[in-house]
């Protein structure tokens, strides 16, 4: 497919952009070269690559819980002005 000066209008049009001549010659270039490239790939032969999702593996890591000292409730809500009660209080949602 070969990128013309009526695509990149048509693209312009769409996007409800206004494009200068020279800029439609320019992205009609840019355009080409993008399309050029993905022809490239394209080409690749990938039949015997497995498919991977992600570049890397993903793991969780996690790390052992360790129980130990808490503040009680009233040093807890002393730290903040953002209480009612003996409830901290958030933002409304909704």
């Amino acid at each position: 497919m070969e990128i013309t000066p009526e695509i990149v209008k048509r693209v312009a049009t769409n996007a409800r952009i206004k494009l200068k001549e020279e800029e439609i010659k320019k992205f009609a270039a840019e355009m080409q070269e993008i399309l050029d490239a993905f022809k490239k790939l394209s080409e690749v032969k990938t039949e015997d690559v497995e498919p991977s999702f992600h570049p890397t593996e993903i793991k969780n890591i996690t790390r052992e819980d360790k129980p130990g000292k808490c503040l009680d409730r009233e040093k807890a809500l002393s730290l903040t002005p953002h209480r009612t009660d003996k409830y901290f209080k958030g933002p409304k949602i909704l």
